[in-house]
C-alpha cells in the first residue's frame, strides 16, 4: 500500500511540477477530458504525460528485472549488469550516435537489439555444456560479455571523440517528452518481459528452497533460472532502449523491498518492486526536471543521489 501511495504521489508531482506549474485540479481535469486552459492542456498531454508514463514503465521494468535476477541467481546484489544487458545496450546506442548520427530514430532499436544480443551470449555460455546453469558460471559469463561490449563502446568513443558529447545523455540515463514514439516501438518487449516474470513468481519461490528440494517438487531449477534471466534481459534491454543506462535502480529496489517488507517471497517482492521502481524513477525524474528549471538534468545522477543514502541506511539497519 505504501508503494502504491508513493507512486500516485510521484505521478501527480510529475504531471503538475516543472518549469511551469500546473495546478493539480487542471491536471486531473485534463486527464478526465474536461475543459481546462489550452496552455495547461498542452503541457500535461504533450510534454508531461508521455514522460511520466515512460518513467512508470521503465522504473517498473527495472525493478522487476532486478527481482527476477536476484531470485534466479540467489544473489541480492545481482542486477541487469550481471547478464551483460547494460553493456550491450550502451554499445548499440553509441553505435548509432557515433557512426550514424543522422539516423537517431534507430537508437532505441539498436540499444534493444544489442542488449538482447549480450544476454543471448551470456545464456549461450552460462547455460550450455557441462555444468550449464551454474550460478558462478553465469555471473562470470556476464562479466566477460559486459567487458567485451564496454571495450567496444570505449573504442567507438576513442575513434569519434568529437561526437561523444551527443551520447552523454544516454550513458548517464535520462527521460524525454517523446515517450510515445519510443514506447510504441518497444512496448511488445515490455509486455513479454512482464508476462514471463509473472509466470516465474511461484517457480522462483520454489528455487529459494534449494535446487534439490525444488527438483523434488517437480521443478527444473536450470530452466527456471533461464526463463527468469530471459525475462530480466528483455525488460532491462527495453528499459535501456527508452531511458539509457539507469544501472542503479535494478540493483537497489528489490533489495530494499526485501529489507523493508521483511519477506523474500517473490509473490511479494516482484509486484512491489514494480511499484517501488516506478515510484522512485518518476519521483527522481520530477526532481531532475525541476531543481534547475527551465534546464532539465538527466535523471540517472539524481536517482543515485536519492537511492544510495537510503540503501546504505537500510543496510546498516539490517545488520
Amino acid at each position: 500500500m505504501a508503494t502504491l501511495i508513493a507512486l500516485l504521489a510521484a505521478t501527480c508531482a510529475s504531471l503538475a511540477l516543472g518549469a511551469v506549474h500546473v495546478p493539480l485540479g487542471d491536471v486531473i481535469d485534463t486527464l478526465l477530458g474536461k475543459q481546462v486552459p489550452e496552455a495547461s492542456k498542452q503541457i500535461v498531454e504533450v510534454l508531461r504525460l508521455p514522460r511520466t508514463v515512460e518513467a512508470i514503465v521503465v522504473g517498473a521494468a527495472l525493478g522487476v528485472a532486478g527481482a527476477c535476477l536476484q531470485g534466479a541467481l540467489n544473489n541480492p546484489l545481482a542486477s541487469p549488469d550481471v547478464i551483460g544487458v547494460t553493456g550491450g545496450a550502451g554499445f548499440g546506442a553509441m553505435l548509432i550516435i557515433l557512426l550514424y548520427p543522422s539516423s537517431l530514430t534507430l537508437l532505441p532499436v539498436s540499444a534493444l537489439a544489442f542488449g538482447l544480443l549480450a544476454a543471448f551470449m551470456v545464456f549461450l555460455i552460462g547455460f550450455t555444456g557441462r555444468g550449464g546453469g551454474n550460478i558462478t558460471r553465469i555471473i562470470l559469463a556476464g562479466i566477460a560479455v559486459a567487458a567485451l561490449f564496454s571495450a567496444g563502446t570505449a573504442g567507438l568513443m576513442s575513434a569519434y571523440p568529437d561526437r561523444v558529447p551527443n551520447g552523454i545523455f544516454f550513458l548517464v540515463g535520462g527521460l524525454t517528452s517523446t515517450g510515445w514514439d519510443t514506447l510504441e516501438t518497444v512496448w511488445p518487449y515490455f509486455a513479454v518481459g512482464f508476462v514471463l516474470a509473472a509466470f516465474m513468481i511461484r517457480p522462483l519461490d520454489k528455487l529459494m528452497l534449494g535446487d534439490d528440494v525444488a527438483a523434488s517438487l517437480g521443478s527444473r531449477p536450470r530452466l527456471i533460472r533461464l526463463i527468469a534471466a530471459l525475462a530480466a534481459a528483455v525488460l532491462a534491454a527495453a528499459a535501456a532502449s527508452v531511458a539509457g543506462l539507469l544501472t542503479f535502480l535494478g540493483l537497489v529496489i528489490p533489495h530494499l523491498i526485501r529489507l523493508l517488507g521483511g519477506s523474500k517471497s517473490h509473490t511479494f517482492v516482484i509486484p512491489v518492486s514494480a511499484l517501488a521502481g516506478a515510484a522512485l524513477l518518476t519521483g527522481a525524474d520530477t526532481l531532475a526536471r525541476t531543481i534547475a528549471a527551465p534546464v532539465e538534468m538527466p535523471v540517472g545522477p539524481f536517482l543515485v543521489l536519492l537511492g544510495v543514502p537510503l540503501f546504505l541506511w537500510l543496510l546498516r539497519k539490517a545488520v
